[in-house]
């Protein structure tokens, strides 16, 4: 059958190397136990080696021209591929509510997006491996204090512990991508309840890297109008951002500081 024609528009650049192809699929093995699904397989290079497994394997694929080389190319799939947009998928329903790995060479330009969706899923998500670009690779893992620490650095090691595998340099894909690409592996930590609002947390986190050049003070300020309105009440906030705690900027935080802001945003906006 016809190779596939990456598709600009989709973000696909198809890995060739069957060695790093064979590697980032051998990063499920961490959780032998689960099922796995494959995200954005596209001509199989991954899932030739996923297939191998003694596990159930699914795979998802938005292009149609990808899901038809798939079903001639591994028949034994047929009943496994799931012709679908994974950002608008119900995770629950993918294997009867059981947990599962996520694993996939991600598209860069929806990479982001796969990441939150996980976070949403996180307590049916236990792993999640795959390869992005070199340099999302490097904001999920940094730490406070540095250029690459931002909204998912926090998001995501609040809840996941992060392995920097192995770097994939572009001249394995067709066509290249104009970026180095990284693989990684996110492994759900011990953490059930961060002790704050989960949603309060994320609003706070993604609110004071909005303008990240900017003190904590000068996002937290329209943060708390907002949660004044939305809560009716008008509330003066100007002892409270007095603090010289908040003299400091976001990517000064660790993640626990970031439940501790959480807890007092809540607490301030409730006393009033």
């Amino acid at each position: 059958m016809r190779a596939v024609k990456a598709k600009k528009f989709l973000g696909q650049h198809f890995l060739t190397d069957l060695a790093t192809a064979r590697r980032i699929a051998d990063t499920v093995d961490v959780r032998p136990d689960l099922p796995v699904l494959e995200v954005g397989p596209g001509m199989g290079v991954m899932t030739q080696y996923l297939v191998q497994k003694p596990r159930t394997l699914k795979v998802v694929e938005i292009d149609y021209e990808s899901v038809d080389y798939l079903r001639h190319t591994y028949p034994d799939l047929e009943d496994s591929i799931i012709e679908d947009d994974f950002l608008k998928m119900h995770l629950e329903n993918t294997f009867g509510g059981a947990p599962f790995v996520l694993t996939g060479n991600y598209p860069y330009n929806i990479s982001s997006q796969i990441f939150f969706k996980m976070l949403d899923y996180r307590d049916l998500i236990p792993v999640c491996t795959g390869m992005i670009q070199k340099e999302m690779a490097e904001r999920l893992v940094a730490k406070p204090g540095t250029k690459a620490y931002g909204i998912l650095s926090v998001l995501i090691q609040a809840w996941y512990s992060v392995e920097y595998l192995f770097t994939v340099e572009p001249n394995v894909f067709n066509p290249p991508p104009k970026v180095r690409s990284a693989v990684v592996r996110l492994t759900r930590n011990d953490v059930g309840n961060l002790g704050c609002d989960h949603r309060l947390f994320r609003r706070v986190v993604k609110t004071t890297f909005n303008q990240r050049r900017k003190t904590l003070r000068n996002n937290l300020r329209p943060l708390l109008a907002e949660l004044d309105a939305e809560a009716g009440v008008a509330g003066d906030h100007s002892a409270f951002l007095a603090n010289p705690q908040f003299d400091l900027r976001s990517e000064r935080l660790t993640v626990q500081q970031f439940v501790d802001l959480t807890n007092a945003v809540q607490q301030e906006v409730q006393a009033k």
